[in-house]
């Protein structure tokens, strides 16, 4: 062990968890403080880094458009499909200006991640003043260095015109919802040109057929695919909160067909290809018009109490 509790190179390289995370510590703390991290464990880990090929996939949106539950659905399929996989997942969250803290809330919503194989870590944004972390290119080559193979990348949430995921992403996916307000809003959405794949999430609400085909209408017009048919478009429709959901398993899939373009490796699936890119809901296990079937019945009985 280097001085100041830092971990030994061989741990990191060897993709010993605890080793990984003490290191994002300090790779962190170097942002802030320059020389926090030695020079010798700094050029070990970028250059194991400069071997890896772990492609990165970056995972952006809007605040409270379901990032994390989405993620956690991708974390799911790829644990099922590739239990050999080691998936790193990187998650970042707002610091708050006022009080200087950060919630770190992404495990509230993550149920996947735990155990062997996956390692998950919360960052702050900090000072930044962007979706990301200062830290995060240290965070990336630490995690590189130590032969994860896929990274799943969570930025916190941004605006409409933060895109600062594609500089550091092989892969970007940019979810929202289906309350952007007026059509014309779509115009001002940056990752509606750049990102590989959008996501409208939440969508058993009211409405979300209307702005699924308003967004399609408008990365077509963005990227001038005049000639490419609806389903070909890279838009999904998902509801990342209800069990196998269509439109989640779609979106799986076609990341699976871009990650096969970014990589050497097979990324074969067991699950059935649906139909369609979006939401059925048809079959969704509560109806969208019985969704607040229980707080009714609630409501009933407590009326009825307060008549007696």
């Amino acid at each position: 062990v280097l001085s100041q509790g830092l971990p030994a190179i061989d741990a990191i390289l060897s993709g010993e968890l605890s080793a990984v995370a003490r290191a994002i510590t300090a790779a962190e703390a170097d942002v802030e403080k320059t020389g926090s991290l030695p020079e010798d464990l700094k050029h070990a880990i970028h250059a194991a880094m400069a071997k890896s090929v772990a492609p990165v996939v970056g995972i952006t949106g809007t605040g409270g458009a379901g990032k994390s539950s989405f993620t956690d659905e991708l974390v799911l399929r790829l644990r099922q499909d590739f239990p050999d996989l080691k998936l790193a997942v990187l998650s970042v969250d707002p610091t708050r200006r006022r009080t200087g803290g950060a919630l770190l809330g992404d495990r509230i919503r993550m149920n996947a991640v735990y155990g062997e194989g996956c390692f998950m870590r919360s960052l702050a944004t900090r000072a930044s003043g962007t979706e990301l972390t200062s830290a995060i290119h240290n965070a990336l080559a630490v995690v590189k260095a130590a032969g994860f193979e896929l990274i799943l990348l969570e930025t916190s949430g941004i605006g409409q015109g933060n895109s600062a995921v594609m500089e550091i992403a092989d892969l970007a996916i940019y979810v929202m919802t289906p309350e952007y307000g007026a059509p014309s809003q779509l115009e001002k959405i940056d990752m509606l040109d750049y990102a590989d794949m959008i996501v409208l999430n939440k969508f058993e609400r009211r409405g979300a057929e209307d702005a699924f085909r308003d967004v399609r209408k408008q990365v077509r017009r963005n990227r001038k695919l005049f000639d490419v048919a609806d389903e070909e478009l890279p838009v999904f429709g998902t509801s990342a909160a209800h069990f196998n959901d269509a439109g989640v398993n779609a979106a799986y899939l076609f990341l699976l067909e871009k990650l096969e373009g970014h990589t050497e490796d097979a990324w074969g699936s067991q699950c059935n290809a649906p139909e369609s890119r979006a939401t059925n809901k048809a079959e969704a296990v509560i109806p969208p018009t019985r969704v607040r079937y229980l707080g009714e019945l609630a409501e009933t009985v407590r009326a009825y109490h307060r008549q007696l």
